[in-house]
């Protein structure tokens, strides 16, 4: 069944019709097509840079001030273009856009998972009610009442060093992190599932998934989508901060926020503030750029603003 009239453009359209209009939301868009596109061809910038993120370059170190990076701006030149590591000499330039790949696969793949897990289990809730409600309710409670974080940590010590920490960081953050979606998907549906057009597909046969996925999911797709493009830059986040405690994607894999933690040291003794810079921006801008592109998606879905305009 259709809920819109015939030649009317849908409340979705309208609003992303909206989005492309809002400055914040452009100059996120642009931002974050910008990183992803770093993201994707890391490896081939690396390459292009003559360097890789594995290699130690002690010859460019100073012995006499910690092993610091010989020269101005942390050993930047024309073959280290963001200079080198502290202690190892490892290629900052190769260290940051690989991070940056690493942060945004991790923080997509669990956006993709608790997106799509939230959605259909908010739904579905809301649509069949009865026991099944009440299973999900009480499990979205203990989910929100867990440490999550303290759980994060502890696993990530215990769990055997054979086990892929990218997998396990993926694996973690999904199971936490659809509760509040699905909490706030169920609470939207359960004003849908008695309207009109509801009982119109039930009364001419329609099954519940497709009651569901051809009624309901398209009603809440705007929340869908505000809710996700704001989680990611949580994720990219979350996956920094446990880097940063040690917790998060081991060495040698590149992350930004392991550079970040590692680099706290030289800054603070002022050897090597140029170590900071870098990570530090990359991380800033991924999380800029989608703050940005999800604050105009969710205001391009606000009723109160649409009102107004």
């Amino acid at each position: 069944m259709s809920t819109s009239v015939a030649g009317a453009v849908s409340p979705t359209r309208q609003a992303m019709r909206r989005a492309r209009r809002d400055r914040s939301a452009r100059v996120g868009f642009a931002l974050v097509l910008l990183l992803i596109l770093i993201a994707a061809a890391a490896p081939l910038l690396v390459r292009l840079a003559g360097q890789d993120a594995t290699t130690y370059h002690i010859d460019l170190l100073d012995p006499a001030r910690g092993n610091a990076p010989r020269g101005a701006a942390g050993g930047m030149s024309g073959t280290h273009w963001f200079g080198v590591e502290p202690l190892t000499g490892r290629d900052l330039f190769s260290i940051v856009v690989l991070g940056l790949r690493t942060s945004l696969v991790i923080a997509i793949t669990v956006t993709l998972i608790t997106t799509v897990a939230g959605t259909l289990l908010g739904i579905s809730a809301a649509y069949f009610g009865g026991w099944y409600d009440a299973i999900v309710s009480r499990l979205l409670d203990f989910l929100f009442g867990f440490p999550q974080l303290v759980f994060m940590i502890a696993l990530g010590i215990i769990v055997p060093a054979k086990v892929s920490r990218t997998l396990l960081l993926i694996g973690v953050l999904s199971v936490f992190g659809w509760a509040g979606l699905a909490r706030l998907i169920r609470n939207q549906a359960r004003s849908l599932v008695t309207r009109e057009f509801v009982e119109a597909a039930r009364s001419v046969g329609s099954t519940g998934w497709m009651v569901i996925t051809r009624e309901l999911l398209p009603n809440l797709l705007g929340p869908v989508l505000v809710i996700a493009t704001l989680a990611i830059p949580g994720y990219v986040g979350a996956e920094a901060a446990l880097s940063f405690l040690g917790v998060g994607v081991p060495p040698p894999t590149p992350s930004l926020g392991r550079s970040i933690s590692d680099s706290i040291a030289w800054v603070y003794t002022g050897a090597d503030p140029w170590f900071l810079l870098f990570p530090g921006a990359m991380l800033f801008l991924a999380v800029l750029g989608f703050t940005l592109l999800g604050d105009g998606v969710r205001d391009a879905f606000d009723v109160r603003l649409r009102r107004t305009n």
